[in-house]
């Protein structure tokens, strides 16, 4: 162990590192917070000044940052939010937590890892360890973040370490927070590994070292494109089961009985967020690059973005089945619009493409999401509607798109004359005649 990686063992044991994040986002801001909360001090770096201004004036906008402890951590000094890369020179552990989506023809985009990368390398000083926690094809921390480091004339695993760690957040999930899910870390020498262990080890129990940065890039995709293909394979069954007049929800119910060899998946009105919706796809790009073709993912793709439609179909079907109407003039209101439970995220949201069918149909579309007040893009501006009885009653059908604890089901099971559950919301008052599940 050379002198650099020891003294900076040495910092972050005593707690004296500082720890700079880069991106204030769902994954970004939980994670400073945490260091913060044991005894590091912290700095946030976002080009939003929005999202610093709210930092600064002691406000969060993650709902699992309650904006009490960003107050705590502003007022004790210990936690500033900038717009700067700057700020970085003075941070001993930078960790990048930066969006990675898609370019328009579905390739990855890796244009925020890389000015990240640059702003890093122009502040970049012997005694830092970089980790990349963004989710990428693997090869990306040694082909691309690593060269951009170097041109700064310092060594890795000499002058300065680099790591990859994969963000595992699952945002609005209380029984699994940040600090209580393994973390991997996969560093571009075994020193490298070794410090990235040992910062991430002051706030989570258990470490997971693997050999390169590339395996533990390798993990991420791993882990989404499981849940991808076996999502778009009950997305699958779920359509043929319908057409069977088959009960999708007791089948899965039946099957998961079963002790050993099998894992409830369920379907739903198509995929959302980043993690299962663009991560694979990565995998997939990379996989080409090598004269390799992931197929299943590719078909999982292909099934989970059919599921949006297939679910304006079914409404349709509904409507003039139970209702005698036709899309068309409808009052459709749309419950949920996050792409996932008790969280405002609407990154890739199915229910936003619902919408937009319902609206070509010419539907007057509405909707009513507890976490996302208002929804605007090209296609149409709404702003979230009270689920009033009076409200439900004007309603002529209410498709359930994601599941929110904070939504009274039982009243819109009650009010509402018309209710599409395609979320198989677990309540006994969705048993009614008027609701139908997907």
């Amino acid at each position: 162990m050379n002198q650099t990686a020891v003294k900076l063992h040495s910092k972050i044991r005593s707690k004296k590192a500082t720890v700079a994040v880069v991106g204030m986002g769902y994954v970004g801001l939980p994670v400073v917070m945490a260091f913060i909360k044991k005894g590091f001090k912290g700095i946030g770096v976002d080009l939003d000044l929005g999202r610093i201004t709210k930092l600064r004036q002691g406000r969060s906008y993650v709902e699992d940052v309650p904006s009490s402890e960003v107050a705590r951590a502003i007022r004790s000094k210990r936690f500033w939010p900038t717009e700067s890369y700057e700020d970085l020179g003075e941070a001993d552990i930078i960790i990048i937590c930066v969006p990675t989506p898609l370019n328009r023809v579905k390739d990855p985009d890796l244009s925020f890892i890389l000015r990240a990368a640059e702003e890093i390398r122009n502040c970049l000083r012997p005694g830092q360890l970089i980790i990349l926690e963004s989710t990428t094809y693997p090869g990306t921390t040694e082909e691309v973040v690593l060269p951009a480091l170097e041109r700064s004339g310092l060594k890795v695993g000499k002058d300065f370490f680099l790591c990859f760690s994969p963000e595992r957040i699952d945002p609005g999930n209380k029984q699994f927070p940040f600090t209580k899910i393994p973390k991997v870390v996969g560093g571009v020498t075994a020193e490298c590994t070794r410090l990235a262990a040992s910062i991430y080890g002051q706030i989570i129990k258990q470490i997971i070292p693997v050999t390169s940065a590339r395996t533990a890039e390798m993990t991420k995709l791993l882990e989404n494109t499981f849940r991808i293909v076996n999502i778009g394979l009950v997305n699958e069954l779920a359509q043929v089961a319908h057409a069977l007049e088959i009960n999708i929800w007791e089948a899965i119910e039946a099957a998961s009985t079963k002790p050993f060899g099998y894992m409830p998946f369920f379907p739903g009105p198509g995929i959302g967020g980043h993690c299962i919706g663009i991560d694979p796809i990565y995998l997939s790009w990379k996989a080409r690059l090598v004269g390799h073709e992931i197929d299943f993912i590719e078909l999982a793709r292909r099934i989970n973005a059919r599921m949006p439609r297939f679910v304006t179909e079914q409404a349709g079907h509904l409507l003039n089945e139970r209702s005698r109407k036709a899309v068309k003039g409808s009052r459709i209101l749309v419950l949920g619009v996050s792409y996932k439970k008790d969280v405002g995220d609407v990154r890739e949201s199915p229910a936003l493409e619902v919408l937009e069918h319902l609206k070509e149909l010419g539907a007057k579309i509405s909707y009513h999401d507890p976490y996302v007040p208002e929804l605007k893009n090209e296609h149409y501006q709404l702003r979230s509607e009270p689920l009033t009885p009076a409200n439900l009653k004007k309603k002529d059908l209410v498709i359930v798109t994601t599941g929110h604890s904070k939504v009274n089901y039982a009243q819109v099971a009650r009010h509402a004359p018309l209710v599409f559950d395609t979320r198989n919301v677990k309540t006994s008052a969705f048993n009614s005649k008027n609701v139908v599940r997907l």
